[in-house]
């Protein structure tokens, strides 16, 4: 019979307080089990980074437990999600931190329980945890502005639509992305950089809206020439606020992830570039360095999974192609 405090661990997860991807499958004795907590569930890149996580447990033979955030703002629920896999007593943990302070305190109480701690796809600051796998977010924003002063010629305004605030990710890109147009395109003017979207899809339309808003000419048409945005909710709601202004197509956007609206968009010249990540390596990296530390092998402490930048004239080249349409389906059992 269990002890009680796993049991109460084990029915706070069943009752779903946060919860996204497959249901949480049984523990399976002598087996590792991994915690996989996701910054949230309302993303194709998500499902794309759960794929992976499911790719590697397939191959090593391990108990993944997917669990995370409805919303990639809710850092009391990917808290409590953490504290919860502790009380479980989980092997380890493969984390990526929606904040990049407010999940310093459970991932140190986990060190402290001997459970050890990758992290993925966002830095925490102030902690070591046993790897480091993600994009270098950084490098990722330096292409984004490369690719957008190139279809820019050099000169213009541009505006950048933010996430959220201890999104440690995103305001790496972005400050990549600022810092290289103004050591590499000094004729290019950033008008704004200090918008963010918000957690849920209506609010990032609205707030999408209002950042165009100032810029809109009383005849049609818009006094900017370029536009950044730094992961997929903020691209798809700048998107839908182009389209729905009659501007989609007039202005050089280039955003980063990729879903199958963003796909068709590119296709149709309203979206120019997008910077991609490799979701799904990440995740399978995540869990294959996490079981290889569990097995006292030597792991890396930063591992690079990459980016590349498509545009509409290489999107159809086998490398992007499966980039822009990551088989998340195959490994999800998704029809």
């Amino acid at each position: 019979m269990k002890p009680s405090l796993a049991w109460v661990a084990d029915f706070v997860l069943a009752l779903g307080l946060v919860g996204c991807g497959q249901s949480e499958p049984p523990s399976t004795q002598g087996r590792l089990s991994i915690a996989v907590i996701p910054k949230g569930a309302n993303q194709v890149y998500w499902k794309a980074v759960h794929a992976g996580t499911v790719k590697a447990a397939e191959e090593l033979d391990v108990e993944v437990i997917w669990k995370g955030p409805i919303k990639e703002d809710d850092r009391e629920s990917q808290i409590k999600v953490v504290e919860d896999f502790i009380t479980r007593g989980v092997s380890g943990i493969v984390l990526a931190p929606l904040d990049d302070v407010a999940l310093r305190a459970p991932v140190a109480e986990a060190v402290r329980q001997k459970i050890p701690v990758v992290i993925i796809d966002s830095i925490l600051q102030g902690s070591t945890p046993v790897s480091f796998v993600a994009t270098d977010n950084y490098v990722g924003g330096q292409k984004g502005a490369r690719h957008l002063a190139k279809l820019l010629d050099g000169k213009g305004k541009v505006i950048i639509l933010r996430f959220l605030e201890g999104s440690a990710s995103t305001e790496q890109r972005c400050q990549g992305f600022l810092d290289t147009l103004k050591k590499e395109s000094p004729d290019i003017e950033v008008v704004s950089s200090n918008q963010r979207s918000g957690a849920t899809a209506e609010v990032a339309y609205q707030n999408s809206e209002n950042l165009l808003a100032p810029f809109k000419k009383p005849g049609g048409g818009i006094g900017i020439d370029g536009i950044f945005c730094p992961n997929e909710s903020t691209t798809f709601a700048m998107l839908r606020a182009l389209q729905d202004s009659g501007l989609a197509g007039q202005v050089k956007f280039v955003g980063f992830d990729s879903s199958d609206m963003l796909v068709a968009a590119m296709k149709k010249g309203e979206l120019h570039g997008l910077v991609l990540q490799d979701p799904i390596k990440m995740g399978y990296l995540g869990v294959k360095t996490m079981v290889a530390h569990l097995k006292g092998e030597p792991v890396a402490a930063r591992i690079d999974t990459g980016s590349e930048v498509a545009s509409p004239d290489n999107m159809n080249q086998p490398a992007i192609s499966g980039l822009l349409n990551p088989d998340f389906k195959k490994w999800l059992k998704e029809n």
